[in-house]
């Protein structure tokens, strides 16, 4: 479908990441160049046209930098460098060159809550006394006994926050015990984190994914709470609980969303801008009340703020409606752009959480939003999480908890990509976890070409959304919920209707109006001459 004149210039005027589509690449998962069974630089590289071809704008690099691989590369030890598991740095000039040459822009992760504990200055801090400077750049604590730790906050991953080390102090790690969590208090932290940026920046990346982004200040963290074990849970999308007590917890978080990160970002904000070139970013913050993911992307912080709500959200018209008038309020309110995401590394498959006709519509009734899309990658490709056997899993929360907590290694498994047995093109050697034989019908190759696959659906969806008119003015509601099971909006000359309802519903439309798009297939293209179509359960369409 052609974009017209008018509305390409308007497009091309704005920012680039306004209205774009990126896709995340988890480089372990992806393709193995060198049959070790772990996906690398150069299997991205040489796949990436799937990636241009679905219609992406651009890629979101989870990390690939030196790392023990303890916490799946969020574990780093070197984040100017690339883990040989993944390659070199000339494979990563490499692969930057091959996305600018297909018109991918590209965002890679920093991770500045923490480092790994191979990193040096963690041996350094090891090998130091107590109050000296090489330990000031982690939180390092005498304990309130000689075998209890400072306070009683626990891991996000499951067990204490906190480690004892060999002369009796205690280091900090909201994640693993690998995880040591940085001082931002500490003028060597900033300073080698925006030596970082500007590393990557001048290597040719267009932005930064920050990982934890509202983590790098703490207060009161010698202070107990008084339910660290469900504050724990509430911080992970993984673990299963209500809103209201999610929300009851998540208002007491003493070291998440203190209102020290922003001069962080305020910092980082110069640093982008003396570029000349349109450099954003993207917060990874976990807020309660949800008003405060605005504080991010004011105008002197970052351009866009995760929007974790669709990520959680149940299908159903009402939650639905909810979350995206309460985002388009909240951060359209503030001249930001919204960000809306289904699935990620850290979560469970979109297809697993809501079902797989559930999982179609839903990605239609999100395609059509103003603001920018993430999918995460498989995710067209309709899978489910992977099941696993516990002798399989490799997530630090599963052993931190023992077995407890299953992990995100289910949603992490690589990706089909040909053939009829596992593990489909991956690798020629054995991949790091187990693809699944019942994806034979779900990899690249056998979804391609066929109309009705969910690898089409994005294809077809991602076209149509270029043509569509840009920003929140294009938007309005048509449908709110009223009982049927029905939600519907308009961006511009196209409206898109998703039924939540488990039965049919009728719905009045314009004479003459065209499906144009469809998340059942066989409606796809039809016209509707007497202005009323049954749209089927658990689907969502697009007419004109």
């Amino acid at each position: 479908m052609s974009i017209s004149p008018d509305l390409a210039a308007l497009q091309h005027q704005q920012p680039w990441w306004k209205e774009a589509v990126f896709y995340q690449i988890y480089p372990r998962s992806f393709f193995d160049s060198n049959g070790d069974g772990e996906g690398d630089l150069r299997g991205i590289t040489q796949h990436l046209e799937h990636v241009r071809d679905l219609g992406a704008d651009a890629i979101w690099l989870s990390p690939f930098y030196t790392s023990p691989n303890k916490d799946g590369g969020y574990d780093v030890a070197n984040p100017r460098d690339v883990d040989p598991r993944h390659g070199n740095l000339q494979d990563a000039r490499e692969l930057f060159a091959k996305a600018k040459a297909l018109d991918l822009k590209i965002l890679v992760d920093i991770v500045p809550n923490h480092f790994s504990d191979a990193h040096p200055w963690f041996a350094q801090a090891l090998a130091s006394p107590k109050g000296s400077s090489q330990r000031s750049r982690f939180h390092f604590y005498d304990g309130k006994t000689s075998t209890t730790p400072p306070n009683n906050w626990i891991s996000l991953f499951g067990g204490s926050a906190w480690t004892q080390v060999e002369d009796g102090q205690w280091y900090l790690h909201l994640f693993d015990s690998s995880q040591p969590d940085l001082n931002w208090e500490n003028a060597d932290v900033k300073a080698d984190f925006e030596e970082t940026l500007r590393f990557w920046l001048n290597l040719g990346v267009d932005g930064f994914r920050i990982d934890v982004a509202h983590g790098l200040a703490k207060e009161n963290i010698l202070a107990d709470h008084d339910d660290p074990q469900g504050l724990s849970d509430a911080l992970r999308l993984d673990v299963e609980m209500s809103a209201e007590a999610r929300g009851k917890l998540l208002a007491s978080v003493p070291f998440f969303d203190r209102d020290g990160v922003h001069e962080i970002y305020r910092g980082w904000r110069k640093i982008f801008d003396s570029y000349n070139r349109d450099v954003m970013a993207v917060a990874e913050a976990w807020v309660h009340p949800p008003e405060r993911a605005t504080l991010y992307v004011r105008p002197d912080e970052l351009q866009q703020v995760f929007n974790f709500d669709l990520l959680v959200a149940p299908f159903d018209d009402k939650e639905l409606f909810a979350c995206v008038d309460r985002t388009l309020k909240l951060i359209g309110g503030v001249g930001a752009t919204p960000t809306w995401a289904l699935s990620n590394h850290d979560t469970p498959r979109v297809a697993s959480r809501v079902g797989d006709e559930q999982a179609r519509a839903l990605a239609l009734f999100t395609f059509g939003l103003p603001g920018s899309c993430y999918i995460f990658q498989g995710q067209e490709l309709g899978l489910p999480d992977a099941e696993l056997e516990d002798t399989d899993r490799q997530d630090p929360a599963f052993f931190r908890t023992n077995g407890v907590q299953k992990g995100r290694d289910g949603a992490r498994v690589p990706l089909p990509w040909n053939g009829n047995a596992t593990p489909f093109g991956f690798t020629e050697g054995k991949p790091w976890l187990p693809i699944p034989q019942s994806w034979a019908h779900l990899s690249v190759a056998a979804e391609s070409g066929v109309p009705q696959s969910s690898l089409e659906l994005y294809r077809r969806a991602l076209q149509v959304r270029g043509s569509l008119q840009s920003g929140l003015a294009s938007f309005a509601w048509t449908q709110t919920p009223n009982g049927s099971g029905l939600i519907s909006y308009r961006r511009g000359d196209t409206y898109v209707i998703v039924n939540t309802a488990a039965h049919e519903v009728s719905v009045k439309l314009p004479e003459d109006a065209t499906v144009i798009l469809s998340s059942i297939y066989d409606l796809q293209g039809r016209v509707i001459p007497a202005g009323h179509i049954r749209i089927a359960a658990h689907s969502c369409i697009w007419i004109r």
